[in-house]
């Protein structure tokens, strides 16, 4: 009897997906639910669990071939017979220090690894016993492990000026002469299907990017003067970007054009608000959608992106989270960036562009005040959006960041 491991369903917008690691060799025994196999999609790194009991028999798919859903990867034998003889003749695992009757066996290093942070120790031949996990249960992920290269690179002590040794070039990828070496690393899908996407907005879209400044005193005294009792009463921190994505949810509802998208030569008005969050991860930049957001507070926004920013990092986004959205928000200044033109997200329209929060002096009835300024940027696509509503969204925003009140109101 066998059991075959098989591509799982991809979304309309996922056409195939690379193998990217895997956790078992042919002959070894699996275990259901076991995770047998990653695939790196452009959007998502999915975990392939065993479907059966048994032993793996020889990898159809492997490292590094391009699969599509249904594609049958391997094959597990699932003959007890078959089984039995794989379990006898595994090595058997050395028992750690301080195991023993009555004491949980440490999990296996692979098992605690995340799948880019599995890739990133394989191609730095790392012990990953020696990396702390701040995911859940100990996860290592990604983040982990660049902190622990960081923190090794600070260890190691200041060499004698005097003496030049002579670098080794023996990483994956390294080549060139000694002193200007070079090393070529092939994108991620990820990367590849960013700079696919930033091209293609290039491309089909006739983007123009209008600026405005707000003026922040006002909803930084707000959260300075509820954020204690917000967390108390709702469980999660009161950021800055509920603010911005209430009254971009005001905007879009003044000026609908902007929450429309280009399909052939018709104008799609969406009749939802599903705004997506750019989010920095270790694999790239991904922007997650929060979804119906003309209906969620805003302790239901913040638990939105603190959720999207956890995820984010331990690499559990799903296909569900990064798929649709009809507006976006990018926010640069959490990168110190003044001022930037943020670029579109096909198929959307607009998206808008925050930057740093910075004291800078202005006029105020006739007197020079210092104030906590922020650079906005809205690019949209000029296809369908004239200038005028362009500008009077933006102001929409503006108005309502200087005078919250007006978020209550709908004034």
């Amino acid at each position: 009897m066998s059991s075959e491991v098989r591509v799982p369903a991809l979304p309309e917008s996922v056409a195939d997906a690379t193998v990217l690691a895997w956790h078992k060799e042919p002959g070894q025994a699996v275990k259901k639910n076991e995770n047998l196999v990653d695939l790196e999609t452009d959007k998502v790194v999915l975990e392939v669990p065993a479907p059966a009991d048994g032993v793996l028999g020889p990898i159809a798919a492997p490292v590094g071939t391009l699969v599509t859903a249904a594609t049958v990867l391997a094959v597990i034998d699932t003959d007890p017979a078959a089984v039995a003889a794989a379990t006898a003749t595994a090595p058997a695992a050395p028992t750690p220090a301080g195991s023993g009757p009555g004491v949980d066996a440490a999990p296996k290093a692979d098992d605690v690894l995340a799948p880019a942070a599995r890739r990133l120790v394989k191609e730095m031949n790392l012990d990953p016993a020696q990396i702390a996990g701040s995911g859940r249960d100990g996860r290592v992920q990604k983040a982990d492990v660049v902190a622990f290269l960081d923190d090794r690179d600070k260890a190691v002590p200041e060499r004698d000026p005097d003496t030049v040794p002579t670098p080794v070039l023996s990483a994956p990828g390294l080549s060139g002469e000694a002193g200007r070496p070079e090393q070529r690393v092939p994108m991620t899908r990820l990367r590849a299907r960013v700079a696919e996407r930033l091209l293609q907005a290039q491309a089909n879209a006739a983007m123009l990017t209008t600026f405005n400044e707000v003026n922040l005193t006002s909803v930084i005294e707000l959260r300075n003067r509820y954020k204690d009792q917000f967390e108390k009463a709702h469980g999660v921190r009161l950021g800055f970007m509920s603010f911005f994505v209430k009254a971009a949810v005001e905007a879009l509802q003044r000026f609908p054009v902007l929450n429309a998208s280009v399909d052939g030569n018709d104008i799609l008005y969406h009749g939802y608000y599903d705004i997506g969050i750019a989010v920095s991860s270790p694999r790239g930049l991904v922007v997650p959608i929060l979804r119906n957001c003309d209906q969620l507070s805003m302790a239901d926004i913040e638990q939105g992106i603190t959720d999207f920013g956890r995820k984010a990092k331990d690499g559990s986004l799903s296909f569900e989270d990064l798929t649709g959205g009809t507006f976006s928000i990018t926010n640069g200044g959490i990168f110190g960036s003044l001022l930037s033109t943020p670029i579109l997200n096909p198929p959307q329209s607009a998206i808008l562009g925050m930057h740093k929060t910075q004291e800078r002096p202005i006029a105020e009835k006739g007197q020079v005040v210092i104030a906590p300024m922020m650079y906005l940027a809205l690019t949209y696509d000029h296809r369908i959006i004239d200038g005028r509503d362009a500008v009077q969204f933006l102001v929409t925003i503006k108005e309502s960041l200087e005078e919250p009140a007006r978020l209550l109101l709908r004034v």
